[in-house]
């Protein structure tokens, strides 16, 4: 079967915004409009299309990305719908890696959000070409305008509208379109299917007029033919417009900016049109980074369908009717259902199985797929997300992503045997699921250990064991993932000698340790000359260093930004051995740690509380009682916007506290920012409760 669309058509694109701000509710109407969905699906009532997971039905929040794929006006459309809520800002993360272009959604009345400027750092990150759609136009307190201003101030998105809306609240009616100077107004029956162009009203043409000027002079400036006519007093034509318009988004020059309820269903059949003409096509994105697999040399990757394959693993998931799928963007070449290839990442054959198009948890059978696709493999063996997966005779491995280090850990037993045996299966599962979710056994206790990024995170894993899995067991508190370093550089000479008859064991390791840029993890260099010790020994070294790494010597938690040099030993021709100098080198850094200041380090998080005035100094001193560093206030809406530095340790359970005090106005939401040093009083309650 050939291409039923050219590359050119195709628009790979995400739908991100903060918690709320509508973004499951605009996709549902985009696969309505666009004919993929035969009834609407309200998030409210637990029945939207893209939030299939029973976790996500019931609390109304989108946790994994669902890839869709619909189409309009000729075009080809492949939609991720992303989670707006912090503790999943790996799932957004990952879509972005694949994703050419994006739709940002905003609540009309709350405007640019916390977790709106994460996802806009992230798609900063990768370059992602974006525009906004101001949602909720219909919603008390809704403000177009203001949205417009900070979508420039806390962003720097360079915001121009395209679009202006007409009335607001219950008022709202529909839109102005400034590139065709049109009103664009929608007939209530029909669920908005129906829609048709009017003259502007007369209240808001010299408003439209403008905004108009100031969207065609942001534009010319991206083409000296057109500026030079405008100069001269010819405005461009529409085409010219639109395509001035495409090249700022592509180039990232600006950010277009339209408007619309899409709960009201009023304004995304204009926002459907945007993304085909305005966002980028795998073409306009370019050629993909990555290195040959056998000579690890930079090579690039085209769009294009005579390239050799390459493939990129993004999400791993479990259905309950395929078994595992494994959902991957086709970045070159044409890909078979039943063909070999290559995980380069790990260096392992696959065999495709099945391939699948996606709508939400449906799926349709397909043969083939070309550059440009986002397409499910079903029967993958052990291919984990970001894997690269190509033909064996051109094997290439794309960039890697990176993925955030947990914050957050739970103790999880199991009630019987038969628990214990389902719940291995299940986490080994979630984990190759999630990159940004860890198990782990703790070696004092054997109890197993949930890491993630906050704790709905762990609550909606634990909820999925238990109802997927079927899995009954107890879980601990929430504990903080404390990290160990050391404060001073100190030097180490360390002999370890056995002699117990027959051959004995010897290793003497001179180092010299210290502190590692914050973030930059273990270091291990051989400076040793002369041949001291020899270089089959190095790896044993290596090794007993490493061993440290796990449990540190204030209160046994793991050892960070440490660098470590080895400088001078010496080695026995017949006692010495790699084991010996693991043993030394692991006595040797423990002593190390002890005499260099070994401290506790905890995450801090940056937390962002919006409350009504009256609750400010209640939110202020209690953020302080917990050890808090006020950064700042503003104003957004008539809302107070509390910005804190506070220790994860004295977060749990927030919500229900902020809740009871400010009864049920406020809320908040939280992020890691970076790992500090725990106060000496602290630090004696850590270490009493853990070493």
């Amino acid at each position: 079967m050939a291409r039923s669309h050219a590359i050119e058509d195709y628009r790979n694109f995400g739908i991100m915004a903060h918690i709320d701000a509508g973004k499951t509710t605009t996709t549902e109407r985009v696969l309505f409009y666009s004919g993929k969905s035969h009834k609407i699906g309200e998030v409210h009532d637990g029945a939207a299309t893209m939030d299939w997971m029973e976790q996500e039905q019931e609390r109304g929040i989108t946790i994994t990305s669902a890839a869709t794929t619909t189409f309009w006006n000729d075009h080809r459309l492949n939609i991720i719908d992303t989670p707006g809520h912090v503790d999943f800002t790996i799932e957004v993360e990952r879509s972005l890696r694949v994703l050419d272009g994006a739709v940002c959604v905003l609540d009309g009345n709350q405007g640019v959000e916390p977790q709106t400027e994460t996802v806009w750092r992230q798609a900063d990150k990768y370059e992602v070409p974006r525009i906004v759609f101001v949602n909720k136009m219909d919603k008390i307190g809704a403000d177009f305008f203001r949205c417009v201003s900070e979508i420039d101030s806390r962003v720097a998105g360079k915001p121009v509208c395209i679009q202006l809306p007409i009335g607001s609240e219950s008022n709202f009616l529909g839109i102005i379109d400034l590139v065709r100077m049109k009103a664009v107004v929608w007939e209530n029956e029909n669920l908005g299917a129906n829609y048709h162009d009017e003259e502007i009203p007369a209240d808001l043409a010299d408003q439209a007029l403008e905004y108009r000027n100031m969207m065609i002079e942001r534009a010319v400036e991206l083409d000296d033919a057109a500026l030079e006519k405008f100069l001269e007093g010819e405005e461009p034509d529409e085409a010219t417009l639109k395509s001035l318009l495409r090249k700022a988004v592509i180039t990232r020059a600006f950010t277009p900016v339209l408007c619309g309820s899409a709960f009201k269903n009023k304004g995304v059949q204009p926002l459907l049109d945007a993304v085909v003409d305005y966002l980028p096509s795998p073409l306009d994105r370019g050629a993909v980074d990555g290195v040959d697999f056998k000579t690890e040399e930079p090579i690039v990757r085209r769009p294009s369908d005579d390239e050799g394959l390459s493939v990129l693993a993004f999400k791993i998931m479990d259905d309950p009717f395929v078994g595992t799928i494994t959902f991957c963007r086709v970045y070159s070449g044409k890909l078979e259902s039943g063909s070999t290839l290559l995980n380069s990442t790990r260096d392992k054959k696959e065999r495709v199985g099945r391939m699948l198009l996606m709508h939400a948890n449906n799926r349709e059978d397909i043969k083939e797929a070309y550059a440009g696709d986002i397409v499910a493999l079903a029967g993958l063996k052990d291919v984990r997300t970001g894997d690269t997966l190509c033909d064996p005779l051109k094997a290439v491995i794309l960039e890697q992503m990176v993925f955030p280090e947990p914050v957050i850990e739970i103790a999880i037993e199991p009630k019987t045997k038969a628990d214990q045996e389902k719940l291995g299966i299940a986490l080994s599962k979630l984990a190759a699921e999630d990159p940004s979710f860890r198990v782990s056994t703790d070696q004092e206790s054997g109890q197993t250990i949930l890491k993630g990024m906050g704790e709905l995170h762990l609550d909606i894993k634990v909820d999925i064991l238990r109802r997927t899995y079927k899995v009954d067991a107890n879980i601990g508190a929430p504990q903080v993932a404390y990290r160990e370093t050391l404060t001073k550089p100190v030097d180490i000479d360390y002999t370890h000698k056995k002699q117990t008859g027959g051959t004995g064991q010897f290793a003497r390791v001179k180092f010299h340790i210290s502190p590692n840029e914050v973030g930059a993890g273990f270091a291990f260099e051989s400076k040793v000359v002369g041949g001291s010790v020899p270089k089959e020994y190095i790896p044993g070294v290596q090794k007993g260093l490493e061993s440290v790494l796990g449990s540190g010597v204030v209160a046994g938690f793991p050892v960070v930004d440490v660098k470590v040099e080895l400088v001078d030993g010496a080695y026995h021709e017949v006692d010495s051995s790699a084991l010996a100098f693991e043993i030394a080198s692991r006595a040797a850094f423990r002593e190390a740690l002890q005499k260099g200041g070994a401290v506790l380090l905890e995450p801090i998080m940056k937390v962002e509380v919006v409350t009504p005035e009256d609750y400010t100094g209640s939110v202020i001193g209690d953020l302080n009682s917990r050890r808090g560093q006020i950064q700042g206030q503003d104003m957004r809406g008539n809302a107070n916007v509390v910005n804190a530095m506070v220790p994860l340790a004295n977060m749990f359970g927030y919500i229900n506290t902020l809740r009871s005090f400010s009864q049920g106005r406020a809320n908040y939401s939280m992020e890691f920012d970076h790992y500090e040093q725990v106060p000496s009083n602290v630090a004696q309650e850590v270490q009493a409760k853990y070493a």
